[in-house]
């Protein structure tokens, strides 16, 4: 049997607020358990919670910047459940009414064409804390840090077919709000979570499935993956006459499987009801005009800016662009000089594999923007052959000096001397009788491979500083003329 895959994300987003959402205490990670974590965030009698206004900055931003609809009225609910780290045995959400509400986000793919994924809502709520395991011994621990750090959960409608786009919309996601700025995105540290809706469906047929989540995936590798091995178990099941439960299950890195975590619930089970300690939200044009013109570049702008302004294409530019810091890394290298096409190449090359092995951020490269701007200035004015400028840069990343000293120091300068190259070829020409009886005897395919002989003696002989192009044009010709 064929089966097709549906599939629907529900991404969390952390909003990079400096307190929580509804009460002062800090966001910052990495701090002692359950130092961050105040009267309100613990549920303690008689709290009251105070809105955050930057967090419905930061969501307002978000619907602006996927063209979705902004909920003018929105308002804050109950969603009751009890678990240990949830110190309210509620959370503060919104399900009734969205701040952010229908809008499509077009997400670029590998082969250039642009997915469209509805996004159904995006949503203001509280995090809860969380249960940590492997502390004690014995028994599990609470650690209430994240309890109130303010969320956006965005969710999807049942767009995606197939792992890879899921990846592409999250890999596009994260570009997004990383350029608007209102999260990290940083999935190491929770900042963004994806819980994955799966079901199969027979192809051709367009009735759904029953639907499993996958809770709480939290790196681009483990949702493809984790999808990975979700339809495989599925399919199995149904092939062998099974049917599916609605269940909530866990990703299990290690075995590269997932296990059931609890029965699905639906909304009924979660008895939402309007939070009476919240005011509704209400926003008016005059806002929503501030915050669209905040706006930064985002992009999808950025791609096609680079295309047509750079004139780079659209491979390149879609590799550039995602990353915020690399593309703003490209730009100061083409404003301090260095030609475009050039620059994107050696970003995309050799500084993006140094900076991968080195386990660095293009921020904290060794190689500056200014430095790869000279380097690639030597390339183009002839300076330095293609070959000698990886030893520059060998020299760059080693923190030798500047590209100029370091090709004085090591003595790399190219030859693009007419005369000095006219020499080599002559002495090589000279040296080599046989070979250029068989070059002169050869055909045009043949002798585009025998010229290859020639130029690695005249390379040898010059230790790899002739300039390739001047010199492949003088030894054609002195060549030709033997016969």
């Amino acid at each position: 049997m064929t089966w097709e895959t549906i599939m629907g994300l529900e991404v969390h987003l952390q909003l990079a607020t400096q307190s929580k959402i509804f009460s002062g205490s800090s966001t910052q990670f990495g701090a002692a358990p359950n130092v961050q974590a105040d009267a309100v965030d613990l549920g303690m009698p008689g709290m009251l919670p105070v809105l955050n206004e930057e967090a419905v900055r930061f969501a307002v931003k978000f619907g602006l910047g996927i063209g979705a609809r902004i909920g003018q009225r929105s308002i804050f609910d109950r969603k009751n459940y009890f678990y240990p780290d949830l110190p309210k045995g509620y959370q503060i959400s919104q399900f009734f009414s969205p701040i952010v509400c229908e809008g499509v986000f077009e997400v670029p793919m590998e082969d250039g064409a642009l997915l469209p994924i509805r996004i159904t809502r995006a949503h203001l709520e509280e995090d809860a804390g969380k249960s940590v395991h492997d502390i004690f011994s014995q028994e599990s621990g609470i650690d209430l840090n994240r309890a109130g750090t303010p969320l956006l959960e965005i969710v999807t409608e049942p767009d995606f077919r197939s792992a890879e786009q899921a990846v592409a919309y999250l890999k596009a996601l994260h570009s997004l709000v990383t350029y608007l700025g209102i999260s990290d995105g940083n999935m190491a540290e929770g900042s963004m979570r994806c819980d994955i809706n799966i079901s199969l469906r027979r192809a051709g047929s367009d009735a759904l499935g029953t639907r499993t989540e996958i809770k709480n995936v939290n790196s681009f590798r483990f949702v493809e993956r984790a999808i990975h091995s979700e339809v495989e178990r599925q399919a199995d099941i149904l092939n062998s006459g099974g049917t599916i439960t609605q269940e909530t299950r866990l990703y299990d890195a290690e075995r590269d499987e997932t296990r059931s975590m609890r029965s699905k619930e639906v909304a009924n089970d979660y008895r939402y009801f309007p939070e009476p300690d919240l005011l509704p939200i209400e926003i008016d044009e005059a806002y929503i005009d501030a915050v669209r013109a905040s706006l930064p570049e985002l992009p999808a702008a950025k791609r096609a800016r680079f295309v047509n302004e750079y004139e780079l294409s659209d491979y390149d530019a879609a590799l550039l662009v995602p990353d915020h810091a690399t593309a703003a890394f490209f730009e100061e290298v083409v404003r301090l000089g260095g030609a475009a096409k050039p620059a994107a190449n050696w970003i995309l090359g050799d500084l993006s594999g140094a900076l991968n092995r080195a386990d660095l951020t293009i921020e904290a490269s060794p190689v500056s923007a200014e430095a790869l701007a000279g380097l690639v200035a030597r390339i183009e004015d002839g300076t330095l052959s293609s070959k000698l400028a990886k030893q520059v840069f060998d020299g760059l990343w080693q923190a030798e000096g500047t590209t100029d000293e370091i090709i004085a120091q090591r003595g790399l300068k190219q030859v693009s001397d007419a005369g000095e190259l006219e020499q080599m070829v002559d002495d090589v020409i000279t040296a080599n009788p046989d070979q250029v009886t068989q070059y002169l005897a050869a055909d045009e395919t043949k002798r585009k491979k025998l010229s290859g002989f020639f130029v690695g003696q005249i390379m040898k002989a010059s230790q790899g500083q002739a300039n390739p192009k001047l010199l492949n044009e003088l030894l054609i010709k002195k060549l030709n003329d033997q016969s």
